[in-house]
């Protein structure tokens, strides 16, 4: 493999991205009231672009819109959790399997590596600098590590409406996180060298597995911390919710309040 890995290139983000990171950052606050003026003041642009990005976040359920009363900042999709940590599931299996295709064909000698390479030393990168945070104790750099290399090996599969599709979602899963940083960063963080090894490997089903079992873990852990009362759609994951709720201090899930939620854990 090529030297040097390097992280990826910062592109100037719009005004969309740039509203929607504030509201997954907290700095937007779930049921804030946001109007056209004082975001185009905030973002220091006219009002013209900040009126097409409130269409698009409203679009993408960050933003909640109604005739005559105005734009407000949307609840934090709690109680969709289950069905996008299941949604996600099924994308990354499929990315993870292609990825690992992907690379069998590459060291076979059936696809130029170019893209590749690159790619692999973004990730290369990430897992160091993720590395690093851990060893220091500073987790909170992991929510957005941990997306650049999910989203990577997701450009690894070659699919571009996967990655399209995994990118959107993972806004939203982004936002489910903002409050629980500390419980998703470093129990599940060396899965990723693992999943990679067997995309490296060219072994598709592992690491189809692999992934299956790491996006199934944070599923089980945050519908557990969270005391989501929707049961989950997949029996052997509401099983293991129910068995990790009762196992926590005082029969109940240990989570905390997230912001714009009317139901969480005690």
């Amino acid at each position: 493999m090529p030297d040097e890995p390097a992280l990826p290139a910062l592109v100037r983000p719009t005004v969309q991205d740039a509203i929607r990171r504030d509201i997954i950052a907290g700095v937007l606050t779930p049921g804030a009231r946001v109007t056209e003026a004082s975001l185009a003041q905030r973002y220091d642009v006219s009002r013209v672009p900040v009126r097409e990005a409130l269409r698009g976040l409203e679009s993408e359920g960050f933003i909640d819109s109604r005739p005559h009363v105005g734009s407000r900042v949307a609840a934090i999709p709690v109680h969709d959790a289950d069905d996008l940590f299941a949604v996600r599931e099924a994308l990354e299996v499929s990315t993870a399997r292609s990825a690992a295709r992907r690379a069998a064909a590459l060291y076979s000698g059936d696809e130029s590596p170019e893209d590749w390479w690159r790619l692999r030393r973004q990730i290369a990168a990430l897992l160091d600098a993720g590395d690093a945070h851990v060893a220091a104790g500073d987790l909170d750099p992991l929510v957005g590590i941990n997306d650049q290399i999910h989203i990577a090996i997701a450009e690894l599969s070659g699919s571009a409406t996967l990655t399209r599709l995994l990118r959107q979602l993972s806004w939203k899963i982004e936002w489910l996180y903002a409050a629980d940083m500390q419980s998703r960063g470093k129990r599940l963080w060396p899965d990723h060298r693992v999943i990679v090894g067997a995309i490296d490997a060219g072994d598709g089903e592992r690491a189809a597995a692999l992934m299956a079992a790491h996006v199934r873990e944070s599923r089980i852990g945050y519908l557990a911390r969270y005391g989501v009362t929707r049961p989950s759609s997949d029996p052997e994951v509401a099983a293991a919710v129910a068995a990790r709720s009762a196992a926590a201090p005082g029969g109940s899930a240990a989570g905390g309040t997230v912001p714009g939620a009317d139901t969480v854990g005690a």
